[in-house]
């Protein structure tokens, strides 16, 4: 469902942009708005969310999809975390529909998907891990990571039941906001992929806003 926002760019209290295989990583309060941005279109941003208090709660793409009745998230939806609590709404959506299936890529992937030469190109589990190995305050490891949403990523579902990369449905300036229903840790890979329409084979910036 598109849904504009009434929220402007020069009142945010915080804004960042990211670029192309990196990783954002930021606490976030409840009550506080997110806005990711689609700077140029087709990009795709694999998020990932945690209780800001106990990173053993997170988001849980079952209990979100079995709570919507929905594979795929849009405004209105709620992201549930693994207790079965709500973590984030969506409150606002230009694009329309972000994937919950597909899951990100990574070096293991890249090489059964692809080719063996693909293995050493990076991937967003790749932006992950160099993240939780960054900063080290959030406490959290290898074993923090897990399914996540790709924000702006089209993944339709084949008649057959199987999952199929196909070219983005976004646009330049399009976005997706999102209000936090408990203190949560964001931590986003601005996908890299090179080897599937994901970013029309272009990976390219997002920028990250955020209002109180």
């Amino acid at each position: 469902m598109i849904k504009e926002s009434a929220l402007q760019a020069e009142q945010a209290v915080y804004r960042e942009v990211v670029n192309a295989g990196d990783y954002y990583l930021r606490p976030m309060k409840q009550g506080q708005t997110i806005r990711i941005l689609d700077l140029e279109g087709n990009q795709a941003a694999d998020t990932l969310f945690y209780s800001a208090h106990d990173t053993s709660e997170r988001y849980s793409a079952i209990d979100t999809i079995r709570e919507q009745g929905n594979i795929y998230l849009t405004a209105g939806s709620v992201l549930y975390s693994n207790e079965c609590n709500p973590m984030l709404e969506i409150v606002a959506d230009t694009c329309g529909r972000h994937d919950t299936l597909g899951g990100a890529c990574a070096t293991e992937s890249n090489t059964v998907r692809y080719a063996l030469e693909k293995r050493c190109m990076h991937a967003c589990r790749d932006s992950w891990l160099l993240a939780v190995a960054e900063r080290e305050e959030f406490g959290m490891s290898k074993r923090d990571i897990t399914h996540n949403i790709n924000f702006f990523m089209n993944v339709p579902v084949t008649p057959e039941g199987g999952l199929s990369f196909a070219d983005g449905i976004s646009d330049a300036g399009k976005y997706v906001e999102l209000t936090a229903c408990m203190d949560v840790i964001v931590l986003i890979s601005n996908c890299p992929q090179l080897n599937n329409p994901c970013n029309a084979y272009n990976p390219t910036p997002i920028e990250i806003l955020i209002w109180n």
